[in-house]
């Protein structure tokens, strides 16, 4: 296809008349994307935020009728102030960014590097966010108009659920219906159980522990998390946590009892996976546990349910209840071992596009 174009630069087909459009030289893209984030955490961009992503059917499938009076009317005029406040208490002041974009940003240059080390610049690599910006439809369309034939697309989601990587493919998927030349593409499944990433996770627990004057008595292995009912309904994401759990104590040749998976941020009056782990995190210290590490396998980058839910609300109800040392385990974020095992999956999925 490379010869189709006069010389490099040029933009023009042999023999192509002189009206023609330009035609840019053929790439590959690989487009990671992740949850999203407000622009600031005043008021209307949170609102614009929270709007947007309360209102995907992914996340909140209660009929139109019912739910969107609830939160136009009632939950966005309260909830920005104390979802704003939060990410206040975290956000990066210095480049006006949340802390999740800044680290998205740094995974992103971590992996173009070495995508481009490795394959050349004929790759291109960018990140979108599923709420918020950078929107998925303006990147796809930057990286169609870089030449991008052919897409690789990443949610950054180890586990699937219909809420995380669900909603991004379908995000990835609209946008692609807008292109009048479609890149072909292809969606990185789930990587719960990807042994690179595995490594990684216990890579991770093996670093803190290391400077830990005790070990903790439990490792709690906290995941977002989501309705019974989506459980019932087929989502795999519970029984893909408790896989990724399982694995990651095989790996550091612990016990049973050693690692307790529960889930966290609930939300709305339905019952959600369990146990939460708000409340888990006090009975362990009421039973006497009274040192624990908690980590975040399901996100692959430290944010507001880490960096203010964890490390706020579920260390005050263990240290409330009697804990006394209360460790967190950081999300992979740009971790060397993270970026590894992102390239081999990257690189299993470009297999037939590229040497």
């Amino acid at each position: 296809m490379k010869d189709k174009i006069d010389r490099p630069g040029d933009g023009r087909l042999i023999h192509a008349p002189a009206d023609h459009p330009p035609v840019t030289r053929p790439r590959i893209g690989v487009l990671v994307a992740n949850l999203g984030t407000p622009d600031d955490y005043t008021y209307w961009p949170m609102r614009r935020y929270l709007s947007e992503f309360l209102s995907d059917k992914r996340v909140i499938d209660y009929p139109n009728w019912k739910w969107q009076p609830l939160l136009q009317l009632i939950i966005l005029s309260k909830r920005p102030f104390s979802s704003g406040a939060n990410y206040k208490s975290i956000w990066n002041h210095d480049k006006g960014e949340s802390p999740l974009m800044t680290i998205t940003k740094a995974q992103v240059e971590k992996l173009r590097a070495a995508i481009t080390e490795r394959y050349g610049p004929e790759v291109m690599v960018e990140f979108c966010m599923r709420y918020g910006n950078p929107s998925t439809d303006s990147v796809v369309r930057r990286m169609v108009d870089a030449g991008c034939e052919k897409i690789v697309f990443l949610p950054l989601y180890p586990q699937y659920a219909g809420a995380t990587a669900a909603t991004a493919n379908d995000q990835f998927f609209r946008a692609l219906m807008k292109e009048k030349r479609q890149p072909a593409a292809r969606i990185v499944p789930e990587y719960f159980d990807h042994p690179l990433y595995i490594e990684a996770l216990a890579q991770s627990v093996e670093r803190v522990y290391a400077t830990l004057d005790h070990k903790p008595d439990v490792l709690v292995a906290s995941y977002h998390g989501m309705p019974k009912r989506y459980l019932m309904e087929g989502d795999p994401y519970h029984c893909q946590c408790q896989k990724t759990s399982r694995l990651l104590r095989e790996r550091l040749g612990w016990g049973a009892e050693a690692i307790n998976t529960t889930f966290q941020s609930v939300f709305g009056p339905e019952e959600w996976l369990r146990p939460y782990t708000v409340e888990h995190v006090a009975e362990l210290a009421k039973a006497g546990k009274k040192r624990i590490a908690v980590i975040s396998p399901a996100f692959s980058a430290d944010c507001i349910e880490t960096l203010e839910e964890i490390q706020g609300e579920i260390r005050e109800a263990f240290e409330h209840a009697g804990g006394e040392s209360f460790t967190y385990i950081p999300c992979l974020n740009d971790d060397d071992a993270h970026i590894a095992a992102l390239m081999a999956i990257i690189g299993d999925n470009l297999a037939g596009w590229i040497t």
